[in-house]
């Protein structure tokens, strides 16, 4: 790390802190030249495959940009949309995997979206489950039924 005042290459780490969220750690740094003291954060890089090849950085905006629009007219919030984000790239990280692709992410989002609102989950499903009859519909729709009704035969034990 240089320093940004006196751009020596080399810096003393004095304090370091673990970030709220605990994705990233903020650290304290001193430059044994100058004496110039500034803090750094660091966070363990996440790429994105995209279908075209193209590599970027994994991006919670771009996750919310994806789920909002399956959410249109739902009762949802972007606080709603925040949490769903985080718990994605959240599941996304434990994979353990620098890189991923962009249809792994659709797919990590699917079960959060699923407990967030079951319609905004059919909609984005449609998309990267590749619906292509009614009956892809159908199925989805009598699997969510199964699941609603085992949670209530769970609830009522």
């Amino acid at each position: 790390m240089h320093c940004p005042f006196c751009r020596h290459s080399d810096s003393r780490v004095i304090d370091s802190r673990t970030s709220d969220d605990g994705l990233s750690i903020r650290r304290r740094r001193q430059c044994p030249k100058c004496g110039g003291r500034f803090s750094t954060i660091e966070t363990a890089s996440l790429n994105v495959i995209k279908r075209s090849g193209v590599i970027e950085p994994f991006s919670r905006e771009k996750v919310m940009s994806g789920v909002r629009k399956a959410c249109q007219g739902r009762p949802v919030t972007e606080g709603d949309l925040a949490v769903l984000a985080q718990a994605v790239e959240e599941a996304v990280r434990q994979t353990g995997v620098s890189q991923i692709d962009t249809n792994e992410i659709g797919l990590a989002i699917l079960g959060p979206l699923r407990e967030l609102d079951e319609i905004a989950y059919l909609r984005f499903a449609s998309v990267y489950q590749a619906f292509e009859t009614l009956e892809d519909f159908d199925e989805a729709i009598g699997l969510l039924r199964e699941d609603r009704l085992h949670k209530q035969e769970r609830a009522g034990e």
